[in-house]
């Protein structure tokens, strides 16, 4: 089983523009696809790969250059401090949940499957989805699918799982499909389906607000004139990437200097990369991947 299918992993490279005596930092490691293509362009330079899922470990190359950290990449400047690293040359994010990570049953990311409603990234972590969904009251689950699978009918949903576990525990991803089979849109089970699954994994994992201190810690990080390359897989997280490239804040708004020039930390490369028709005809889970890239002023 293949472990991951890195996205546009060309235009990665030349988003990047790399040095080859760069220093250079992959957090999303996964089954380490952008990692070797970034490797592949290094001289003397050295790569730094960050992934708190610990099954990652089995995808690291044996190269000196190469150091990987089984850490979760909001701790990106204390881990980097921490091996010597006090700037870097780049940084490439690629946000989608790998393959394997989705193609394991037991780690209950798909609704494909039924397992245990798991959903941690890092699985030393302490509340499963399973946790939150037994946990949580009418009012919160309403919000979790409102504001990360973008429901209209969110309340609705968090009804039927409140009905669903007074009768008893929903712990698997069957529990939760069976328990919210009643409010699916005809003709569109996958994307409801798929957005209630979203909703819950991003809770679970706290993607948004660790996405918020990659980006702030990111920007401190990277000299002048170094590049970051983000690929996102929902408007929810491209919109924040869009905006902190745009204005150094998650407002999108640049502050303004004394004579009421916008101060900004980025010069923007691109209006976001999507793939070719060829990628998503070999590889169909890029389809809703989006590139932006920004250089450092």
């Amino acid at each position: 089983m293949v472990y991951h299918i890195p996205a546009m992993p060309e235009q990665c490279i030349d988003g990047l523009n790399i040095r080859p005596d760069g220093i250079y930092v992959d957090v999303t490691f996964g089954g380490g696809g952008h990692s070797r293509e970034i490797l592949k362009h290094l001289d003397k330079g050295r790569l730094i790969a960050f992934d708190q899922d610990e099954d990652a470990a089995v995808n690291i190359p044996s190269d000196h250059r190469f150091t990987f950290l089984n850490q979760n990449f909001r701790f990106l400047r204390n881990n980097l401090r921490f091996i010597g690293i006090e700037s870097i040359d780049g940084l490439i994010a690629d946000l989608g949940v790998s393959f394997h990570q989705f193609d394991e049953p037991g780690r209950g990311f798909s609704f494909r499957f039924d397992g245990p409603l798991d959903m941690r990234m890092n699985r030393e972590g302490c509340t499963t989805a399973a946790d939150l969904i037994q946990n949580s009251d009418e009012s919160r689950l309403a919000e979790i699918f409102y504001e990360y699978g973008e429901l209209g009918n969110s309340r609705i949903i968090a009804r039927e799982i409140i009905s669903a576990r007074n009768q008893k525990p929903v712990t698997t991803t069957g529990d939760l499909v069976s328990a919210i089979s009643s409010v699916v849109p005809s003709k569109q089970q996958y994307k409801f389906y798929a957005k209630v699954f979203q909703a819950l994994r991003i809770a679970v994992n706290h993607e948004i607000e660790n996405l918020k201190e990659l980006l702030l810690q990111a920007l401190e990080m990277l000299n002048s004139g170094g590049r970051l390359v983000m690929i996102t897989y929902h408007s929810l997280e491209d919109r924040i990437v869009k905006n902190f490239m745009r204005s150094g804040n998650f407002d999108g708004i640049p502050e303004k200097d004394f004579y009421g020039n916008p101060v900004v930390p980025f010069k923007l490369l691109n209006k976001g990369v999507t793939p070719g028709e060829s990628e998503i005809t070999a590889n169909s889970r890029a389809r809703s991947a989006r590139m932006r890239v920004a250089e450092k002023i």
